[in-house]
């Protein structure tokens, strides 16, 4: 349950305050672009602290470096209540990614610490498909907040689930034992992630997959002003099409257990980015014509790529047998450096954003569907 919950963190720290992004703008003086710095440094400093927390994880063990974060990211979310202006928001914002960075890279690390074989897969899965609660309950929690209070009671309540978090955490086993962690200084530590990143199927894989993550956090930062300014919905109203299809998120990784025990992971990934690149074509003709209708649409992109990123970390997780936070870390950032990516450029002056974000997915799934296919041919035995 504490990774469970751990792993709930990024969903949470942006989900949360999204249906008051069209507010925060009033409140602080500010443009959409601006308070957009929000997520997109939000996203890119999350990827930073899982690139030094993981590492640090290995030489120093997983319960005192997760310690660290989750007293990072309390005190930084507090501040976050208190921010007085758009600036200081963004600073707290990034100081509150670098320990959500941690959080993430060091639950990953544990999986592969505690679990194997096809129960690591399932773990996985489980795992994924609960943490998708967050973004389901998230801007709905979000919403009644900012109706009967202000948006700054979201980043009270992220505080107090990452001081609970702590708490949990202080009774917790140490999985690392010290014979088995890096012995070398704490430079050569972080130099790890080059000696994970040397892998060329791993780094391959990992980009071919993370590709999705673009378009997935593109709808992310502009579903607010879709739903809210282009289809003129309440922030409740928009809270309710948001759950729905993260709702569809928990789906995803229910399936890929059963999938994964009946078909090659290789026809999976195939059958899925295929399916994502026709979701990518329904955006573009039929997204504009109502909510719903969107809905329906970006549905199955985000199905898939809740189905197959388990797969893929399992996979990935596998061909690392030391240097586990190291290889978490990759993991993370490669997923939240390419959302982050996606986030900018699912706020570029696009015609309107639905054009633009179904433009995102027919290319990226594109991109992603050639890419696999190419490799495939030459990473069998990567995937047994």
């Amino acid at each position: 349950m504490l990774i469970t919950i751990l792993n709930m963190t990024a969903p949470l720290s942006t989900d949360m305050y999204l249906p008051a992004i069209p507010t925060m703008t009033e409140v602080f003086y500010t443009s959409a672009g601006v308070l957009n710095f929000t997520l997109v440094g939000f996203f890119f400093f999350f990827g930073i602290g899982m690139l030094f927390f993981g590492p640090l994880s290995d030489k120093y063990g997983r319960k005192k470096v997760l310690l660290t974060g989750l007293l990072i990211y309390s005190v930084s979310s507090g501040l976050c209540a208190i921010a007085s202006s758009i600036w200081q928001l963004i600073a707290f914002r990034i100081i509150e990614a670098l320990g959500a960075g941690c959080m993430v890279a060091v639950s990953t690390a544990l999986v592969k610490d505690f679990f194997d074989g096809r129960n690591r897969r399932v773990i996985l899965a489980t795992i994924q498909s609960l943490a998708m609660l967050a973004p389901v309950l998230a801007p709905i929690i979000g919403a009644f907040v900012i109706e009967v209070s202000s948006w700054r009671v979201t980043f009270w309540i992220l505080a107090a689930i990452g001081f609970c978090c702590f708490v949990a955490a202080l009774f917790m086993k140490e999985a690392l034992p010290p014979e088995d962690r890096f012995q070398g200084k704490v430079i050569g530590s972080i130099g790890r992630l080059f000696v994970v990143g040397k892998n060329k199927i791993f780094i391959s894989l990992l980009l071919i997959v993370a590709l999705q993550s673009t378009v997935f956090m593109a709808y992310i930062a502009v579903s607010s002003y879709i739903y809210i300014d282009f289809f003129n919905l309440s922030e409740s109203g928009f809270s309710i099409y948001f759950a729905i299809n993260a709702a569809v998120l928990m789906l995803g990784p229910i399936l890929s257990i059963r999938l994964g025990d009946k078909f090659p992971i290789s026809s999976i990934f195939t059958v899925g980015f295929v399916l994502c690149l026709l979701s990518g074509v329904a955006v573009v003709l039929f997204g504009k014509l109502a909510p719903i209708a969107l809905l329906l649409s970006f549905i199955p992109f985000s199905f898939v790529t809740s189905m197959i990123r388990p797969l893929a970390i399992n996979t990935l997780l596998n061909q690392q047998n030391s240097d586990t936070g190291s290889a978490a870390s990759l993991i993370n950032f490669g997923f939240t450096l390419m959302g982050s990516f996606g986030m900018v450029l699912g706020t570029l002056p696009w015609p309107n954003f639905i054009s633009g974000l179904g433009i995102m997915a027919m290319v990226c799934s594109l991109i992603s569907l050639v890419g696999w296919l190419l490799f495939k041919k030459i990473a069998t035995p990567f995937f047994g």
